[in-house]
């Protein structure tokens, strides 16, 4: 039987999702406690990868065993697993279901703060330079008119295709003092979001103009667009599925 392993974590000391070979992941974690629960060894599939540092309020993975109390896996893994890893719920699902393959969007929130304060440091970006948000909007909405976002994918990465189907980006002000850039597409590139988010910073900081920001995603070169933000204040949102 397939199960769903509907999850969050705080990745702040995880070198990310995937299973590193000199460094804590998420899914090694959960993979451990699995097979000391399941006293046997057990293979996890995450919906995607996140980076090192970066969050999750709702990670899926996928799991296949024989019949269990989903309800009491669930307890019995929060129990054991570290604070920093928390489990919603585990469902059964059809067996062609796949965590990764048969997900229909992903959505990232970045985290970004005007001014200094002691409560969410570990999770956004201080910004010390006056942004223009309303210019770094009008940026964003060109997303939707593109497909292709090789420009924002790190350099050197294996993908078979860099194109993506982005359906809502904008900036939000939730504070006087608060933002966060809300991101939804079908996938992701390695980076990109990082990427997209250090771009329209040039954009808020009227170093680039939209102009620039059009000819960064039509040039497809990673050298054109900005830098790389910190992964601390990034934080995959929600994975969508058909019918939910």
């Amino acid at each position: 039987m397939r199960y769903f392993i509907h999850l969050a974590y705080d990745g702040t000391r995880y070198h990310g999702w995937q299973i590193q070979p000199n460094g804590i992941s998420v899914e090694g974690e959960i993979e451990r406690c699995l097979s000391v629960l399941l006293r046997e060894p057990v293979d996890i599939v995450g919906a995607g990868r996140t980076d090192a540092g970066v969050h999750a309020r709702h990670m899926v993975a996928h799991f296949d065993f024989g019949p269990i109390d989903e309800a009491q896996l669930t307890y019995r893994l929060n129990k054991i697993l570290p604070p920093d890893i928390t489990i919603y719920r585990i469902e059964v699902v059809s067996d062609d279901t796949h965590a990764r393959f048969s997900a229909t969007s992903r959505t990232y929130h970045y985290y970004i703060s005007t001014q200094k304060s002691p409560f969410n440091r570990q999770y956004t970006w201080r910004t010390h330079y006056a942004l223009d948000f309303e210019l770094m909007n009008q940026a964003a909405a060109m997303l939707l008119q593109y497909k292709d976002f090789a420009c924002f994918c790190k350099s050197h990465t294996d993908v078979k295709t860099t194109l993506c189907d982005v359906t809502e980006a904008q900036w939000i002000r939730t504070s006087d003092s608060e933002w966060y850039f809300r991101i939804t597409a079908n996938r992701f590139l390695r980076n990109m979001v990082r990427a997209v988010v250090g771009t329209l910073v040039e954009v808020g900081r009227h170093r680039m103009t939209l102009e620039d920001f059009r000819q960064v995603i039509e040039g497809k070169k990673r050298t054109m667009a900005g830098e790389s933000m910190p992964g601390n204040a990034l934080f995959l949102e929600r994975v969508g599925y058909p019918n939910n």
